[in-house]
Order: structure tokens, then C-alpha cells, then sequence
């Protein structure tokens, strides 16, 4: 049975109200909180908008492939062989499945996502 896609619209990505998810799982500095609103899902791809403050954590994308659009706020991401990517608004980003890596953000971060399952 096919997915019906349904369109859901967002007036401005940087000031929606978001939902609280609460604390981020595996921080290792500061207390950051995520906070959510997903806009599609159709078990393949789920698409939306994503916030966290401050604070520091490791990430890892298994099975999984994300585009991230950032709109606000002031980060760096570290691939897990150290290289580093700079993020503030405007900036975008693929990770590919079976990346690793960790965040640090330093003002609170919000981004528009899309994630694809790759398996």
C-alpha cells in the first residue's frame, strides 16, 4: 500500500514553537534540552525542525543519512577523525550512515532536517 504524502507547512522555521523532547541523551557537557517539531514522516524519510542549548554531546548516525539546514545559533561539529565544521545560521550539512562524531554548541542551535533511512 502506497504513503500518502501530506503537505505540512511551516510559516517560519526560526520562530515556530517546537515541542520539548527534554534532556539530550549521552551529554558530557552542560545540561542541553532538544526540543522538536517533526513535520513529515513516511518511515523512509521524516523531515522537521530541531533545537538544542548549549551543551556538549557525541552523535552517531547508523542506518541513517540527515541533511541539516541551521537557522540560528553557534556550534561546532567534529567529525570523529577530528575534523571540524563550524555552524552558525545559513550553514548546511550532509552526514552520510555510519557517521560519528560530537557536537559542542555553544548558542542555542536550531535547524531544519531531513533524515533518510538507508536500511
Amino acid at each position: 500500500m502506497a504513503t500518502v504524502a501530506r503537505s505540512h507547512h511551516v510559516e517560519d522555521a526560526r520562530s515556530v514553537e517546537l515541542e520539548r523532547v527534554g534532556p539530550k541523551a549521552g551529554a558530557t557537557a552542560g545540561e542541553p534540552v532538544e526540543y522538536l517539531l517533526q513535520t513529515y514522516d513516511d518511515g523512509t524519510v521524516s523531515a522537521g525542525v530541531w533545537e538544542c542549548t548549549p551543551g556538549a554531546f557525541p552523535s552517531r548516525r547508523d542506518g541513517i543519512c540527515e541533511h541539516m539546514t541551521f537557522l540560528s545559533g553557534d556550534a561546532t561539529i567534529w567529525d570523529e577523525d577530528g575534523t571540524e565544521h563550524r555552524i552558525g545560521p545559513g550553514t548546511s550539512m550532509v552526514v552520510a550512515d555510519g557517521w560519528r562524531g560530537r557536537w559542542e554548541i555553544r548558542e542555542t542551535l536550531r535547524k531544519t532536517y531531513t533524515i533518510v533511512k538507508t536500511r
